[in-house]
């Protein structure tokens, strides 16, 4: 809880700057001016976004064979969000107690739940960094690019390489990297066990078979193509889903931008998520008002105002009712299990 607030303080200090560098007052006077009805089409749509999304762990759920409603599912994903949105470090703070909290409610082992929300979220890079090079392939035969335009397309384009052959490389010497995982895990529990009355060292055999049984569970989602397929479709129609959220955010204010401009700095926004605050609240805005001016051609207070708008309703909306979600399925499994003790 306390990295928690001191997260959400950063956050905000990091907003004040963005926002004062461009004009406080001037970015309420266009927010006081926005057309509400579009406002409100805007939560939509970020709702139709995170369904689709919840749609794409339910697919991989089912894969695992863990089968669960749709309703249980958007509230799973929600929740999952939610978590994301207060931990650091975006999914890599909240994939455990996603996991956790997936395990809880549908009773799967927790290796099989972290492989889960662990596919979905390697699933959403493949469309987030195709919709990028989309973008970036459009600008480049229609405009030319500025020097930071060009910089931050030999970056996404060194990224769409890198990152599957890390992700390859990984996975074929995985019996490897398990080793060199559970020796980490080993010291670091039994050096905090020392210092942690009720934390009990751990052994490499019971790290390992964890770990077994998480890449197990990814393989079996990699191995099933219609699954997969169903779930990337998902994926990227959430994208396309977020892209329209921020270009419906500049039309609320009065601005026609081009679609692209908005599909190229979605997925690149996104990537601020990795910061030290949670869910990337502030590195996120701070990198889709920077990306905005230039490739949208509108003011740092437009962009701000419109940044503000979409973020409202892809990040706080979703950790409303992610957190209020995650109560009613903590309640109900708390109940469930009383009486499963009875």
């Amino acid at each position: 809880m306390r990295t928690i607030i001191v997260g959400f303080v950063a956050a905000i200090a990091v907003l004040l700057v963005i926002f004062s560098l461009a004009g406080i007052n001037e970015i309420m006077t266009s927010l006081t001016m926005a057309d509400g009805r579009i406002v409100i089409a805007v939560a939509v749509v970020a709702l139709a976004w995170l369904f689709s999304w919840s749609m794409s762990l339910r697919t991989v759920l089912g894969v695992l064979g863990i089968r669960i409603s749709v309703l249980r599912a958007f509230s799973l994903y929600a929740g999952a969000t939610f978590a994301n949105n207060v931990t650091p470090f975006g999914q890599a703070g909240g994939e455990p107690f996603a996991a956790l909290l997936i395990s809880r409610t549908t009773n799967a082992d927790y290796e099989s739940s972290l492989g889960a929300i662990a596919s979905v979220d390697s699933i959403n890079f493949v469309p987030s960094i195709s919709f990028a090079l989309v973008g970036v392939a459009y600008y480049a035969t229609v405009l030319t690019l500025g020097h930071a335009l060009v910089m931050v397309g030999l970056t996404i384009v060194a990224v769409a390489i890198a990152v599957p052959i890390v992700a390859i490389l990984g996975w074929r010497n995985r019996d490897q990297v398990e080793m060199k995982i559970a020796d980490i895990v080993v010291r670091v529990v039994g050096g905090l066990a020392r210092f942690v009355p009720r934390l009990t060292p751990t052994s490499k055999a019971a790290v390992v078979h964890r770990l077994r049984g998480f890449f197990d569970a990814i393989e079996r989602v990699a191995g099933n193509r219609r699954g997969l397929a169903l779930s990337i479709f998902f994926s990227a129609f959430g994208w396309f889903l977020s892209a329209v959220s921020l270009w419906l955010s500049f039309y609320a204010l009065g601005y026609t931008v081009p679609f692209a401009a908005v599909l190229f700095v979605i997925p690149l926004g996104s990537m601020a998520s990795i910061t030290p605050l949670p869910g990337g609240l502030g590195g996120v805005d701070a990198v889709l008002v920077i990306l905005l001016v230039p490739i949208a051609g509108v003011s740092a207070t437009t962009a701000s105002a419109a940044a503000l708008i979409h973020r409202g309703a892809t990040y706080f909306l979703p950790v409303l009712i992610g957190g209020s979600t995650t109560a009613m399925l903590e309640a109900d499994n708390a109940k469930t299990g009383s009486v499963r003790s009875d």
